[in-house]
């Protein structure tokens, strides 16, 4: 939060002069969508704006169509198929390396995405955007007796 309102402040604006916000939903690591997407919410709500999200593979392709990929988990890469910003198909974890995105690129084009959907009317609150479930399972032992 300190580092969005130095941003802010760099161009002489307060949270007030925003109009929406646009957060990237995934894919990447679990805590930091989670985080990045309630954050996004968040400030939405306390504002009273709007928050759009965006995949950083639909970012990818805002400008080009094709397969895009993106660095995944131990030696996997995220990977989806998309033509003028929309899904082709199932985003999908596969076997191989991937760049990362060149974020100069990427934000720019999250932020046109973004402008686009609120155009449209096409708005609905920020989720994450996992492709596989959480690492994390729930114990499978019963729970300890409780002593009273």
């Amino acid at each position: 939060m300190p580092l969005l309102e130095r941003v802010l402040a760099s161009q002489g604006l307060g949270w007030t002069a925003l109009d929406a916000l646009a957060v990237a939903t995934g894919p990447g690591n679990f805590t930091g969508i989670r985080i990045s997407v309630s954050a996004a919410r968040g400030l939405a709500l306390g504002l009273g704006k709007p928050a759009v999200g965006i995949t950083i593979l639909e970012a990818m392709s805002e400008a080009d169509d094709g397969v895009f990929t993106l660095p995944g988990p131990r030696g996997m890469m995220y990977q989806q198929t998309l033509r003028d910003g929309a899904a082709l198909g199932p985003a999908t974890l596969v076997p191989g390396d991937a760049a990362a995105p060149d974020p100069t690129r990427v934000l720019p084009s999250l932020a046109r995405l973004a402008a686009r959907r609120l155009e449209s009317g096409d708005i609905s609150a920020p989720v994450p955007f996992y492709i596989k479930p959480a690492d994390a399972a729930p114990a499978s032992d019963p729970p300890p007796k409780m002593l009273a």
